[in-house]
């Protein structure tokens, strides 16, 4: 039997984490949020009243077990045709799924079996999320894609409605899980609306798993301007009432300066890790150089999928 881990987020940070621990000894089951409303996931959205559908596929591709063109032809995204531009053809598979299946959660369940998914792929809920967010000078912007474009600090988010009803499938992944596993993602747009779905964060935290969290590289911009590691946790902490981790992994890896200088003219720095902080919220850390350098900054999946597993697998040797 292999332990049973929970990945909780959504955007591109969890794509990339799961590419690498799919390769690992592992049950995976991925909870993904449904509150983007931007692009082609907001369209359809909009159009055909589905949760949006762009996180999901994201993570059904990363999780996928298919030849490299299919996942090509998957992520496509028309650039023409009216009604067609901007949509990418994975995201109307998902629509169309959910159509023919009749209801979205079951047309996830049917595509994640037509492209051999390693594990299982789970909406946070099964309706759409509106997440808004007060800002620091008071003033409240609704909707996922306008959060980071207001130009103001970030007091706090919410959902609406507030009380939105877990997927029961996903509250009984955590129920059953040896991991869970938060991040990386965008703190308060991918990761938040996850853990402000009631259900979701009291089974998190009744649940004697180990609990990791995967701290993002850089900061980003309109979200988490300067943010170090410890506000990253704050921010979770005041959101949720407690603290939900037992270890925080993180890069201590030098990031060349070129690279520094492209993300800063968007800008975006380095997470600082203020380890004191960290440590007396009482947080164990796991600090190693988890980044690779393409076109833009990436986890490392490799070096990153090894860590959690170690983490995972001490956690069980000490249970028994």
């Amino acid at each position: 039997m292999h332990p049973k881990i929970v990945v909780i987020g959504g955007g591109t940070g969890l794509s990339v984490m799961l590419r690498g621990l799919k390769h690992k000894p592992l049950d995976i089951t991925a909870i993904v949020t449904v509150a983007d409303d931007g692009g082609s996931s907001g369209r359809l959205r909009n159009e055909l009243q589905i949760p949006p559908p762009g996180d999901i596929r994201n993570v059904l591709m990363a999780l996928a077990d298919v030849e490299p063109l299919l996942t090509d032809v998957l992520q496509y995204r028309f650039n023409n045709g009216t009604g067609l531009a901007g949509h990418s053809l994975g995201n109307l598979m998902l629509a169309a799924m959910t159509d023919i299946s009749g209801d979205f959660v079951t047309g996830v369940k049917e595509l994640s079996r037509v492209l051999a998914v390693r594990g299982r792929v789970l909406p946070a809920a099964a309706t759409a999320i509106v997440l808004s967010a007060e800002m620091e000078d008071g003033s409240i912007v609704t909707g996922e894609s306008n959060i980071p474009k207001s130009g103001q600090i970030i007091k706090r988010v919410f959902l609406e409605p507030a009380v939105i009803e877990a997927l029961p499938e996903a509250v009984e992944a955590i129920e059953q899980a040896d991991a869970v596993l938060i991040g990386p993602g965008s703190l308060y747009t991918s990761i938040m609306p996850n853990l402000l779905v009631p259900k979701l964060s009291e089974a998190i935290l009744k649940s004697d798993a180990v609990k990791l969290f995967v701290c993002n590289v850089m900061t980003q911009p309109g979200e988490t301007d300067n943010y170090t590691v410890s506000d990253h946790l704050d921010a979770i902490y005041h959101h949720i009432g407690h603290h939900l981790f037992d270890y925080v992994i993180v890069n201590n890896g030098e990031i060349p300066q070129q690279i520094e200088d492209k993300y800063a003219e968007k800008g975006a720095k380095a997470v600082q890790l203020d380890l004191d902080e960290v440590a007396q919220r009482g947080y164990k850390v796991i600090a190693d150089r988890l980044v690779l350098f393409q076109t833009f900054l990436r986890h490392d999946t490799e070096r990153l999928s090894h860590h959690i597993y170690k983490l995972v697998e001490n956690w069980m040797l000490r249970k028994r």
